[in-house]
């Protein structure tokens, strides 16, 4: 497998973090959205999203980062990145896709380029923006762990809603998010980042880190 793949890419950062989970192999190939790598014609012909992660995987590329991991986790079912009762899954998929698709759509590099550039927003002016949409989405998720009596992981091990958790909580503390409130996930948040696939998915650990 070769992952295609930006260091600081919360999205990328979730896709090692479920192959080394799941201990497969894979190969990171650096894709540099500073200087929009991810733009470049041979990267289009192959993923026409310009986008990372990208996993060149049984012959195919695959892009989206939500939809490989549910890829993989059907092609590679051990160990699982969901639960088995379908209750336990649906409070993972709440809780996942609330990160997925409410913060990370509107904090996106893209997103904060066009808001520095076209719209002429100044730097502290999208910072605010940025953490004003976390505390949207944070803050219930927070709440619902709150409910759940969440231990160091939501359930009996890490999968589908650490995954994407993490990610989000390391590009929020680049943005000094206030994390003083929110003790669940702090707490699993640190329990995470005990564990070694979690360790070496991280931004700092990439070959493309400065």
């Amino acid at each position: 497998m070769k992952l295609f793949a930006y260091f600081r890419s919360s999205t990328s950062y979730r896709l090692r973090i479920a192959l080394n989970l799941k201990a497969l192999d894979y190969e990171v190939v650096p894709v540099d959205l500073r200087t929009d790598g991810q733009k470049a014609p041979e990267f289009l012909a192959r993923n026409p999203f310009g986008g990372v992660p990208m996993l060149e995987a049984d012959g195919r590329d695959r892009a989206q980062s939500m939809a490989v991991l549910e890829w993989l986790d059907e092609a590679y079912p051990q160990p699982p990145l969901l639960p088995a009762g379908i209750e336990d899954r649906y409070t993972v998929r709440e809780l996942a896709y609330a990160i997925a698709t409410e913060i990370h759509a509107l904090n996106n590099l893209q997103v904060l380029r066009h808001l520095r550039g076209a719209m002429g927003h100044t730097e502290a002016e999208t910072d605010e923006w940025y953490r004003h949409w976390l505390a949207r989405t944070l803050d219930p998720v927070e709440a619902r762990l709150a409910q759940l009596a969440s231990g160091d992981f939501l359930f009996d091990a890490p999968g589908l809603f650490e995954v994407v958790l993490l990610p989000q909580v390391y590009n929020a503390r680049k943005f000094a998010f206030d994390f003083s409130d929110k003790p669940h996930i702090t707490r699993i948040e640190a329990a995470c980042l005990a564990l070694p696939a979690f360790q070496r998915a991280h931004p700092d650990n990439q070959p493309d880190a400065p």
